[in-house]
């Protein structure tokens, strides 16, 4: 099996997801007699969970790429002390 990249953003929106559906689900059998107002902040405030946790996992991705490329050649890695140049 190949491997692939791992997308936190798009695992966290599918789970929001699955618990929305579930929640309608329950209310559609009378097992659970929620309100609409209920599903909107959950359906929101979970995108902003799934779009924060997808920007925290390329942000580290990319500065564990920077990382690697650096450490392979020493040229790429910038001015000494990791600071501004110096003029």
């Amino acid at each position: 099996m190949l491997r692939h990249e791992i997308k936190p953003g798009r695992a966290v929106a599918g789970l929001v997801m699955l618990a929305l559906a579930a929640g309608y689900a329950a209310d559609a059998a009378g097992a659970w007699n929620a309100s609409w107002t209920f599903f909107a902040p959950v359906f929101f405030g979970g995108l902003w969970l799934a779009a924060t946790a997808a920007w925290v996992s390329y942000r580290v991705r990319r500065r564990r790429e920077a990382r690697k490329a650096s450490a392979e050649n020493p040229a790429v890695a910038g001015p000494p002390h990791g600071g501004a140049a110096e003029m």
